[in-house]
């Protein structure tokens, strides 16, 4: 797998670069579990990592980062702020200390990782002013849906640059993917896999015969072929490999539109949908 196939990348709504292709580290255990998967990573050439203060790792993944010896502006951080740090006195701090965590001077990405009823606006605002003082080159939310982005948009002065939320064949929330792009919105996908439920489906199964590649690849380019950012999780040294060869082959048109048929609004996450 060649380095340039792994940095593939999309452009933010503000011209930063993000890398279409990353590791996610939501449920890796903190220690060597956690340094052991981003060093796996990024020596198979991945540039992207996706962290967040929840998941507890923050300080392995800056651990890994400086243990590789590469370049800190070569890879692509994202981080993200919890619920109970949300609000206006509370953000610039949770992101400050994310970035001790990390031993980073700023994040590529921070996203607010839910949208919290009575405290996203004010939130949103504090990482506008993180986003003007270099904290983050980039800002985002992650799990909000299109009534949440409308809201946003309405009152933000800063369009969001990314929406990561839950997305795969089985989850195929095509109305939110077009808000997004209508809105210059880059989609991201979290649990890309459906957290290995259904990679057993007969579809994906056929599929990933007729293509000479695993069931979890074709999940994958499912969403790469869409220009969906994907962040698949392992702490296997084979799978984090298997997962990022994904780039030297394609979906037909009419396979893709096979596998978007397979939606039947199967969730493995968080719901949203009824959030305020």
């Amino acid at each position: 797998m060649t380095q340039k196939a792994l940095t593939q990348s999309v452009t933010l709504n503000n011209g930063i670069s993000m890398p279409i292709f990353g590791l996610g580290v939501w449920k890796t255990k903190s220690g060597k579990e956690c340094i052991d998967a981003v060093l796996a990573a990024l020596e198979v050439g991945y540039r992207h990592i996706d962290t967040a203060k929840i998941y507890g790792n923050e300080e392995d993944v800056g651990k890994a980062i400086r243990e590789s010896g590469i370049p800190r502006n070569e890879i692509f951080i994202t981080t993200k702020l919890w619920n109970a740090d949300q609000g206006k006195d509370k953000t610039r701090k949770a992101l400050e200390g994310s970035l001790k965590s990390l031993g980073v001077d700023y994040v590529d990405l921070y996203l607010i990782h839910f949208p919290v009823a009575s405290k996203r606006m004010d939130s949103w605002k504090e990482l506008e002013k993180a986003y003007h003082d270099k904290l983050s080159r980039s800002i985002g939310v992650s799990n909000y849906t299109i009534r949440h982005l409308h809201e946003l948009l309405q009152e933000s002065q800063i369009t969001p640059a990314v929406n990561q939320v839950e997305f795969h064949p089985f989850l195929n929330q095509k109305d939110l993917l077009e808000t997004c792009i209508k809105n210059k919105i880059q989609l991201e996908a979290y649990s890309p896999l459906a957290h290995g439920q259904k990679t057993d489906d007969p579809q994906i199964v056929s599929m990933a015969r007729k293509y000479g590649k695993t069931s979890a690849q074709i999940l994958i380019r499912w969403s790469i072929e869409q220009n969906i950012v994907v962040i698949p999780k392992s702490v296997k040294k084979e799978r984090i490999l298997e997962n990022s060869q994904v780039f030297d082959f394609k979906i037909s048109d009419e396979d893709m539109k096979v596998l978007s048929a397979l939606d039947e609004n199967f969730r493995t996450c968080w719901d949203p949908t009824d959030v305020d």
